[in-house]
């Protein structure tokens, strides 16, 4: 999670597959002990001692360290780092930040794609089989200052104010864990990750010679690419119709709501932007993009009417039925829960991994821009030439989610230029993503440096609903895998 985005506006408004060990470099035991970082031993996690966790998840590290060298810095970030499992490469290190903005990474590794995973009611942790240690060096983090365990008072005002700070805190990190230095280095995050990663990508990428890392390229889950009109207002009748058994709405509501989105301008516009190659462009949304039109917020009046059929509706994976499952973190759905203890609140937990007691843990804190955040999406501004500049470019959206459309997300990619063209020149096929060769999963479409993969019968947060996929996603990122 989280894309607090929407879901803020919303409140407003109302075993792992093998692999050849001669592609990879499988981790050695001696990078996985303590003893040979003699420097992080403050912030060692002792595998076998992590509160429920009934399984040794390995040595790992975790903790505060500053965004800059400065003696009296007091703004910091927590993070929480695992080397590769055996199977891992020792020459490549993942970056993961989750979205709100403002939400915590901790989530990411919990829930998502880490060594241990507490899943939405589950009773207790389990191993995961997809955690992406299986893959890499990986590091949590929680960013930017104000999100989790992170201290400080959150100053930033745009992107590239948040770019510096995280870069400032893994100069800090690479001083502690140096023989992280030089590694090739890939930025990944979820949801309003799609804002953060383009632009830490783009500093880093403007900055040579500031970070001790090798950038290849970046991997995207569900990000933030387009203004709401585009990823929320056009694409949610349309989605309606993909999913007309498990909405349940009646004929005469599906009428009205068919009837508004025409007289809106979302019928037209799907059938007139949404094509491969698209038209000439950039292309423009009629109207404030950020709010709909009098009368055609179909998006707010078709969630109203989902929860009234079904009081469990999740706009982060619409399958979800009653009832709500509890959710160790307190997050499970379209709205927060009052549930507990929160896994992360915990004092037993807090000490085992060296996060400050005083902290007032919550998954998200909508208040880490104290302006807001005043930069321009990434789509309109750094991502096409983060894209040209990387080995690599991968977009996973979940075709269940409704927090960010995926033809929303397919409408701006459309409006993008990368690479010397407009847009994908040809439309994603279905039956193209098959996972481990047994079963097609979505849709795929790789051209000029980025692939995007739309995985059916998944949400908002594509490792937390289908692992496998987005596993094998990151595999092709980092260039495990040969083909998409």
């Amino acid at each position: 999670m989280l894309c607090a985005f929407p879901l803020l506006w919303l409140i407003a408004t109302v075993s792992a597959s093998p692999w050849s060990p001669l592609e990879h470099t499988r981790a050695s035991d001696a990078e996985s002990k303590s003893a040979s970082r003699p420097q992080a031993s403050q912030f060692l996690v002792n595998g076998k001692g992590i509160p429920d966790v009934n399984f040794d998840v390995g040595p790992s590290y975790s903790g505060l360290l500053p965004i800059s060298s400065n003696s009296n810095e007091t703004r910091k970030l927590f993070f929480w780092y695992f080397p590769p499992s055996g199977q891992g490469s020792t020459n490549d290190l993942i970056l993961w930040t989750n979205g709100g903005p403002g939400c915590s990474g901790l989530e990411g590794l919990l829930q998502e794609n880490g060594p241990f995973s507490w899943q939405w009611g589950q009773a207790n942790p389990t191993k995961n089989p997809y955690s992406w240690t299986n893959l890499a060096h990986v590091l949590w983090i929680e960013q930017p200052v104000g999100t989790g365990y992170s201290q400080g008072t959150p100053n930033i005002q745009n992107e590239e104010d948040l770019s510096a700070q995280l870069v400032g805190f893994l100069q800090q990190f690479l001083d502690v864990f140096s023989d992280l230095q030089n590694k090739k280095f890939w930025l990944a995050g979820e949801s309003y990750a799609g804002m953060y990663i383009p632009y830490i990508a783009d500093y880093i990428y403007s900055h040579p010679g500031s970070l001790a890392l090798n950038l290849q390229g970046i991997w995207l889950g569900s990000p933030v690419v387009g203004q709401d009109a585009i990823q929320m207002f056009t694409p949610a009748v349309s989605f309606v119709h993909k999913f007309e058994n498990v909405f349940g709405f009646n004929q005469s509501f599906m009428a009205s709501l068919d009837a508004r989105a025409t007289s809106c301008g979302y019928t037209q516009y799907l059938e007139t932007h949404l094509t491969y190659p698209p038209p000439a462009a950039p292309f423009e949304y009629p109207g404030n993009t950020f709010e709909a039109a009098p009368g055609c917020d179909v998006y707010t009046d078709i969630l109203m009417a989902a929860l009234l059929l079904n009081p469990a509706f999740n706009i982060y994976r619409i399958f979800d039925m009653p009832p709500v499952l509890w959710d160790v973190l307190g997050f499970p759905g379209t709205f927060p829960q009052s549930q507990s203890p929160i896994y992360f609140a915990r004092s037993d937990v807090k000490a085992a991994i060296h996060a400050p007691q005083s902290a007032q843990w919550t998954e998200c804190n909508s208040a880490v821009f104290p302006n807001g955040d005043n930069s321009l999406l990434a789509t309109y501004t750094v991502l096409p030439d983060v894209i040209q500049r990387s080995v690599r470019t991968v977009i996973v959206t979940g075709a269940a989610d409704f927090s960010l459309l995926t033809e929303g997300t397919r409408l701006a990619l459309q409006n993008m230029t990368w690479n010397g063209k407009q847009g994908f020149q040809s439309a994603p096929q279905p039956d193209t993503l098959i996972v481990d060769g047994v079963g097609a999963t979505g849709f795929m479409q790789s051209e000029r440096g980025l692939t995007y993969y739309e995985v059916s019968l998944t949400g908002h947060m594509v490792p937390q609903f289908n692992p496998k996929a987005a596993f094998q996603s990151m595999q092709y990122l980092l260039g495990i895998r040969s083909t998409p």
